[in-house]
């Protein structure tokens, strides 16, 4: 079958995932009349997915499985539907026994490319189903967002949207409702405690996610940067950037990078990323079906000076693994919490024909000193596990995360006050050697 997509450099990156598992690429179809005839063709769609497979997939022996027998399946079956055609494919994809190859229908595959934007065109707020009330609940409101200008704040019950009410509706659905095109009104009809319901009318915008907080903590004589990564998305290193030049600018005196949660993101905002922590060194080797072996080194334009400490939890996972474990291998910080996700499998994403879309892993990562992380993670150099209670605790009031009463936290602090463990990596051009 002729190959219809085509590759365009603005549109080909990677990223890394554990609650997404993918590395990135883009690809699109630039020819109106071709999408049409495809979106025409749920046969030719199947066929499309098998070819990306059969050319791409890591193993080449597609773990055991006949991959020739399985497109003889997939064009075997007349598809009345689309429906149809993305249950084929995906039955075809399990066969392969790895779950990080898989279909995305249309929708799912704009939620991906949405995420790694790191912007959306909506009002700008998380929410939660609130366990309690079971209302739909304001977790915070966007910093410069049209819901924040508009007054909305944590806590406020979204009982409306449009004239619909909430009540039955999940985050998911209730943020479909919500975004749209930018400059377009949505209607929410809001309860606050104490005061009668307010109905306020919100113009969308373009918003960019903020994916990094961070803030300076006095800890007994030390000043420390505390910075919380969220994802690596497309905003994430000029985010991490703004925040490592004003937390130098408060002449802080060490570091706690915090990757706890971070589920990973795109591989360049993570090599862009590790490069400010990192002077010298290799960050990643990846290795595809080829056999063909690719190192990704810093390149002495790190930020920091001063002593890191890295927080990791067992949701820290791909990107996530791939910058604590540059920055354990290299000496250049020590990481503490625990035992992260692993996965060290990479992935392309592909956009389809009629708008799905198709993750398939293409390469295995190690981590600079070798090591293969899969399905066993990176072990902390200072290993403290949270118990169920205090998991729950922090999960409950999220203001102690980051905190004294934050374990984790409070073990990384006391690593940097010891200049045995804070002492900044021999192989470091810095000058720093511990925090005063």
């Amino acid at each position: 079958m002729q190959q219809y997509t085509k590759r365009f450099s603005l549109l080909h990156f990677a990223l890394f995932s554990g609650a997404i598992a993918t590395t990135l690429t883009m690809s699109v179809l630039p020819v109106r009349s071709v999408r049409a005839a495809m979106q025409d063709s749920p046969k030719a769609l199947v066929d499309e997915v098998w070819q990306l497979v059969n050319r791409e997939y890591v193993d080449s022996t597609f773990n055991k499985v006949n991959w020739q027998l399985s497109r003889q399946n997939l064009l075997s079956k007349n598809y009345t539907s689309k429906e149809q055609a993305y249950n084929a494919i995906r039955a075809e994809l399990e066969k392969l026994g790895d779950p990080y190859t898989r279909f995305l229908d249309p929708q799912q595959f704009a939620a991906l490319t949405d995420q790694t934007a790191g912007e959306l065109s909506g009002v700008g707020i998380r929410m939660e189903v609130n366990e309690q009330t079971k209302r739909l609940t304001v977790v915070e409101a966007i910093e410069n967002s049209p819901a924040l200008k508009a007054g909305l704040r944590s806590g406020d019950e979204i009982l409306a949207i449009d004239g619909k009410p909430t009540q039955g509706l999940d985050v998911q659905q209730a943020s479909n409702m919500i975004r749209g095109k930018a400059g377009t009104p949505v209607n929410l009809r809001i309860g606050r405690s104490g005061q009668q319901n307010l109905d306020v009318r919100i113009t969308r915008a373009k918003i960019e996610v903020p994916t990094v907080r961070y803030s300076v903590k006095q800890e007994g004589k030390n000043r420390v940067g505390y910075i919380s990564l969220r994802e690596f998305n497309a905003h994430a290193a000029e985010q991490m950037q703004r925040a490592i030049y004003d937390l130098n600018r408060q002449q802080v005196d060490g570091y706690v990078l915090d990757l706890r949660g971070n589920p990973g993101g795109l591989l360049q905002a993570s090599i862009e990323i590790a490069r400010m922590w990192l002077d010298t060194g290799d960050i990643v080797r990846t290795v595809d079906r080829r056999g063909k072996s690719e190192k990704i080194a810093a390149n002495r334009s790190s930020l920091v000076k001063q002593p890191v400490a890295v927080l990791v939890d067992g949701n820290s996972a791909s990107a996530s693994e791939i910058l604590a474990g540059a920055l354990k291998d290299n000496n250049r910080a020590v990481v503490v919490g625990s035992q992260t996700f692993g996965k060290a499998l990479v992935q392309s994403v592909h956009s389809l024909s009629d708008g799905s879309g198709l993750a398939i892993t293409i390469a295995h990562y190690y981590t600079p000193k070798g090591t293969d992380i899969s399905h066993k993670g990176i072990t902390p150099d200072v290993k403290i596990d949270l118990t169920e209670a205090q998991v729950r605790q922090l999960a409950t009031n999220p203001n102690l995360v980051g905190t004294q009463n934050d374990p984790q936290y409070a073990r990384a602090i006391a690593v940097l006050g010891t200049n045995s463990l804070a002492q900044t990596a021999p192989n470091q051009t810095l000058k720093s050697s511990g925090m005063r």
